[in-house]
């Protein structure tokens, strides 16, 4: 399975770890290490993560790193993910593509 990264969420891990590394830069880049270490599983495991409970749908799913989700789709022959975005925040339409 092909792996997919859409600009917006490239954009929301590059605007998480600039937030992060302003106290500690070392541990934005264990973030970023994090965050990419955790979508590659999904080469193997796909459907490893958890519906998404503000959407109804079995294609959009979510893993969860800290603070964090990185919310994906899976396809036929790829995964695309979608967003990363803070817990707290709801997911909105925009960001399913």
């Amino acid at each position: 399975m092909e792996i997919i990264w859409t600009p917006l969420a490239v954009d929301r891990v590059t605007a998480i770890s600039q937030y992060i590394s302003k106290d500690n830069p070392t541990a934005a880049m264990d973030w970023i290490d994090s965050v990419f270490s955790r979508v590659e599983q999904l080469k193997s495991f796909p459907e490893s993560g958890s519906l998404v409970p503000e959407i109804n749908r079995v294609d959009v799913r979510l893993l969860v790193l800290g603070n964090y989700r990185i919310i994906y789709r899976i396809g036929t022959d790829q995964i695309s993910v979608l967003t990363v975005r803070h817990n707290r925040q709801i997911l909105s339409d925009q960001e399913l593509g």
